[in-house]
């Protein structure tokens, strides 16, 4: 018998979730800003970065993967919720203490327990309020300015 989901377990479906799949497992309201995530990164970045769904085995399960010729930013649904990892290199890094003081102390204590490894910095944050959300595009933008028209 299979134990029940708790919140924050991967999707570790046989096959790559379709937007279905992924609306029942993370829930409405993270569905909705997981959407909009979506949306504003094929605003910003038009045709930028193809989405590809990565699987992680049954441990870490599915992830849609950002990237271009650097990943951009990789989102985990989790069982009602989902997660955005960002991987900051050396310039993001540079960028991120020019700025240090103005994010969020809670931001702050995240990327400083991250661990950096030689590609770069992992910083993993769950995106539960639309604040989450606006300060993963603050970061996002951060490490890659959009495109102009």
């Amino acid at each position: 018998m299979e134990p029940s989901p708790q919140p924050g377990d991967r999707l570790t479906t046989a096959l790559a979730p379709d937007a279905d799949a992924v609306a029942e497992w993370i829930g409405p309201e993270a569905f909705n800003r997981w959407r909009q995530l979506q949306a504003w990164i094929e605003q910003n970045y038009p045709q930028v970065f193809a989405p590809e769904w990565l699987n992680g085995g049954r441990k870490r399960g599915w992830s849609l993967r950002y990237k271009k010729t650097k990943a951009f930013c990789t989102l985990i649904p989790g069982y009602r919720g989902f997660s955005v990892v960002i991987v900051f290199g050396g310039a993001e890094r540079e960028k991120f203490e020019e700025r240090r003081y103005r994010w969020r102390d809670q931001l702050v204590q995240l990327y400083d327990s991250a661990k950096t490894y030689p590609d770069g910095r992992f910083l993993t944050l769950a995106v539960s309020s639309g604040d989450d959300l606006e300060e993963v595009k603050e970061l996002l933008i951060m490490k890659r300015p959009p495109a102009r028209d």
